[in-house]
């Protein structure tokens, strides 16, 4: 694949004049050029599987995509078709303009005075990460982004109904262990997508047909990170791509996926530059925990208040973040913290690694540990 990846690439989208998703790519392929990746009917066998019985099939798709992404012309290109709106938010744009609300299952967008608040309200899994969460998430980024009357995004989760957290506020417990013991995690759509896509448009913007953003050809806004009770997993990774990050005194952040058996995200990727070396590898290999009152906090924060003043000094930090002025230094720090083709390289090894450890013994064995013991994000939680 790696001596032909271009040829296959160009022949799939009639020479780049179409923009693939990988979930459509990998499938796309598959009718292209028969037993090169499983066909579609397979996948869904597959898919049917619960995740101690799964094959193994999804690792030819993301070794498909490791070819792809690492060829620097493919690879850039298909980073870019990653990064366009995707056809959901297309479908809600016009209706948001106007109302400025849309909630959908698990996701809800709200402007208020030109800042775009999205609030997580998975509410049966404390704001677990599956794959419903990640679509509602990425469609109303891309709201955010493309409304013109919208200077800042804020990220928080809702008031849960959960009984131990019953009236609380919680921003994300990660990764849906539940529905990865259930083989509904998929390597493709949801664990490659989320980067290629949710994570890189919160990152560096989203490219629109005929628009170019202030500063460069994709269109950027920065992003407040609002922490209420805990960040855990995917909910501290967001943290990495966030511009400012609150934090309510009680809350507290961890990467719990490697002991899970799997690579959290691209935290190996970004985490050392936000924490330094040391702490990276206590939070990744060693499962550490950092509190926001604690010594460490600073490195996650840039504040930390009482829960009761979260809404006061989140609108402070969105008129902060509003100044022009902003938008165009958030837009060189960037730049100069990840270089897009080091991030190609990276998530060219990382899907087919990601792809490989979900389906090992070992991940195997865990899945079925969290399907036998009712293992939920909320005992992830507890513990």
């Amino acid at each position: 694949m790696l001596l032909h990846a271009r040829e296959v690439y160009h022949a799939i989208t009639s020479d780049k004049r179409l923009n693939l998703r990988v979930e459509d790519l990998v499938l796309a392929c598959a009718e292209r050029f028969p037993d090169l990746v499983p066909t579609s009917a397979e996948m869904a066998e597959e898919r049917r599987r619960r995740q101690t019985d799964k094959l193994g099939l999804e690792i030819d798709q993301a070794a498909l995509l490791q070819a792809f992404l690492s060829v620097p012309d493919v690879g850039n290109h298909l980073m870019a078709s990653m990064v366009r709106p995707t056809r959901r938010a297309h479908e809600l744009i016009d209706g948001f303009k106007r109302s400025g609300n849309v909630i959908l299952d698990s996701v809800s967008v709200e402007r208020r005075n030109g800042v775009g608040h999205i609030t997580f309200h998975n509410f049966t899994s404390l704001n677990a990460e599956d794959l419903p969460f990640l679509r509602d998430f990425e469609a109303a980024v891309d709201l955010v982004l493309m409304d013109d009357q919208i200077r800042v995004g804020v990220l928080r989760g809702a008031h849960m109904k959960h009984p131990k957290y019953i009236g609380r506020r919680v921003f994300c417990s990660g990764l849906n262990l539940k529905e990865l013991a259930k083989g509904r995690i998929p390597v493709v759509d949801y664990l490659i997508a989320r980067e290629l896509g949710l994570m890189s448009k919160l990152h560096r913007g989203i490219l629109l047909e005929g628009k170019r953003g202030a500063y460069g050809a994709r269109v950027e806004k920065p992003w407040i990170a609002a922490v209420d009770s805990f960040a855990i997993g995917g909910g501290m990774q967001l943290l990495l791509v966030a511009d400012w990050v609150i934090a309510a005194t009680d809350s507290w952040f961890n990467l719990p996926a490697a002991r899970e058996g799997f690579l959290p995200g691209l935290a190996n990727f970004r985490l050392s530059r936000t924490v330094g070396h040391r702490l990276a590898r206590r939070l990744i290999l060693g499962g550490s925990t950092v509190k926001a009152t604690g010594p460490e906090a600073g490195l996650v924060c840039d504040q930390v208040v009482p829960s009761a003043e979260m809404d006061a000094v989140i609108l402070g930090a969105a008129a902060l973040l509003s100044e022009e002025a902003a938008l165009v230094n958030r837009v060189f720090l960037n730049r100069a913290d990840e270089r897009p083709e080091e991030l190609r390289k990276y998530l060219a090894d990382f899907g087919l690694t990601q792809a490989q450890r979900m389906c090992s013994p070992d991940v195997a064995a865990k899945a079925k540990a969290f399907e036998n013991h009712g293992g939920t994000t909320t005992e992830r939680v507890q513990q």
